[in-house]
C-alpha cells in the first residue's frame, strides 16, 4: 500500500491551476493579437481592391485599343447597371466602392465586358464620372484622374499613409498605383 501513495505523488501532469494559468495567457495573448491581425486584414483589403481597380483601368485602355471603340469604366448598382455621376449605391456612398464594370461601345450597343463587386469596406474616392478610353491608342477622355483608396472605418491602428493607396491615370490613359494618398504622393 505504500508503493501506491508513493507512485500516486510522481505521476506527472499539470495542476487545475497551472492549466488555468496557461488558459489566462493564452487569452491576453489572443486579445493583445487581434487588433493587428484586424489592422493587416483592411491593409490586404486596401491592396486587394487597389490592384483590382488597376487592372480594371489597364484592361479598359486594352480593350479599346482592341476593339477600336470606346470603352468605359463606370460605377454600378446591384444590377450591373451604370450610375449617374454622385448618385449613391446600395450602401448609401457615392464613391466607387459600390462596384464598377468596363462596358464596350460598339455600334450603338452596350456590352458589359467585366464587373466588379461591391466592397463597402473600402472608400475608393475620386472621379464621380465614368472614365472612357477611346481609340485608336486608348487615350483618357478628361484630364488627369486619380483615386484614393482606403479603409472606410479609419480606427486607431488603420491611420496613416501605410492604410491607403493612390491610382492616378494620365491623359494617356495608363494607371499608376502608388502607396499613400493621392496628396501625399508625387
Amino acid at each position: 500500500m505504500k508503493q501506491d501513495a508513493d507512485s500516486r505523488r510522481t505521476r506527472s501532469g499539470f495542476t487545475l491551476i497551472e492549466t488555468l494559468i496557461t488558459v489566462a495567457i493564452l487569452a491576453l495573448i489572443v486579445v493583445m493579437a487581434t487588433p493587428s491581425f484586424v489592422a493587416w486584414h483592411v491593409r490586404d483589403q486596401v491592396d486587394a481592391r487597389a490592384r483590382a481597380l488597376f487592372s480594371t483601368l489597364s484592361y479598359a485602355r486594352s480593350e479599346a485599343v482592341n476593339r477600336g471603340a470606346r470603352v468605359t469604366v463606370c460605377r454600378i448598382d446591384a444590377a450591373r447597371h451604370c450610375l449617374p455621376a454622385g448618385q449613391a449605391c446600395r450602401s448609401g456612398v457615392a464613391d466607387w466602392s459600390c462596384g464598377w464594370a468596363v462596358v464596350a461601345d460598339h455600334a450603338g450597343s452596350s456590352t458589359v465586358l467585366r464587373a466588379q463587386a461591391e466592397l463597402a469596406a473600402i472608400s475608393i474616392a475620386g472621379t464621380q464620372t465614368n472614365l472612357t478610353f477611346t481609340p485608336p491608342a486608348g487615350q483618357l477622355i478628361g484630364s488627369f484622374r486619380s483615386f484614393d483608396l482606403a479603409p472606410q472605418y479609419a480606427s486607431r491602428a488603420t491611420q496613416g499613409q501605410a492604410w491607403r493607396r493612390c491610382i492616378r491615370i494620365a491623359a494617356g490613359g495608363r494607371p499608376r498605383i502608388s502607396d499613400g494618398a493621392c496628396a501625399a504622393t508625387s
